[in-house]
């Protein structure tokens, strides 16, 4: 995607003082072509804010489907994160989980929803994330169900901790998740140790259908990384949008 009409993308950087975490955390906020203050729009949560921007190129490929598409024009909210303590914030095992899903649905939403026109519905608002990220979308939006019912996970990290938040649930009807897989993330290994993600994704739309959500589920040919999402990325988006 050269063409200059995709790469002339509107990012704002934005800075929120977290009281849940103590710190203030960045924000990247795409705004798309033709922007309107008086228009309201679909949103895109993201972790890994600064990931999705910068390898998964998602504001360009938000300007390509929005150009040449016809998808209806969404704004992007980046939520960035300090690798060091990914895990301690992503996992629901990790000792900022807590304090961060807070700051997610507390501090970060409305701040959005106070400064830009987006859409405040459950259907129009979508959670993404890449493995750790896509797991803790899901747990967000089945810890908040009046906010989200929309999540795209590329390749989550669906450890048994998080097995057993949705094997917990009875009903999660109200969910509709786009899941995509690689098929080489059998052998993936991390400071988890080596995981057959390919199995714990299988395991994990298991789940979810049989307490009722709505999966979109898809195997691949792709590992772990950034390169197989970003072609992946596209439909995922259109999907929902």
């Amino acid at each position: 995607m050269t063409d200059s009409r995709y790469l002339k993308r509107t990012i704002i950087k934005e800075e929120i003082d977290s009281k849940h975490l103590g710190e203030k955390r960045s924000l990247r906020i795409y705004l798309p072509p033709g922007y309107n203050e008086v228009i309201s729009y679909p949103v895109v949560y993201c972790q890994d804010g600064e990931e999705f921007f910068n390898f998964g190129r998602i504001a360009t490929t938000a300007n390509q489907l929005i150009l040449d598409e016809d998808i209806d024009p969404f704004i992007i909210v980046g939520v960035e994160v300090d690798t060091s303590v990914r895990t301690a914030e992503y996992s629901p095992e990790g000792e900022r989980y807590e304090a961060y899903t807070a700051c997610f649905t507390e501090e970060i939403i409305p701040f959005v929803e106070r400064n830009y026109p987006v859409r405040r519905t459950a259907q129009e608002r979508i959670l993404a994330g890449d493995s750790l990220g896509g797991s803790v979308s899901l747990h967000i939006a089945m810890k908040n169900r009046t906010l989200f019912s929309k999540i795209i996970s590329l390749s989550g990290a669906y450890y048994e901790p998080s097995l057993k938040l949705i094997a917990a649930e009875h009903d999660l009807s109200n969910l509709s998740l786009y899941m995509i897989i690689g098929l080489q993330e059998d052998k993936f290994t991390n400071s988890f140790g080596t995981c057959n993600f390919v199995e714990l994704n299988r395991e994990a739309k298991k789940l979810l259908e049989e307490r009722g959500a709505k999966v979109k589920y898809l195997e691949k040919d792709g590992q772990h990384l950034w390169g197989f999402w970003q072609k992946e990325l596209p439909e995922a988006l259109t999907y929902f949008l």
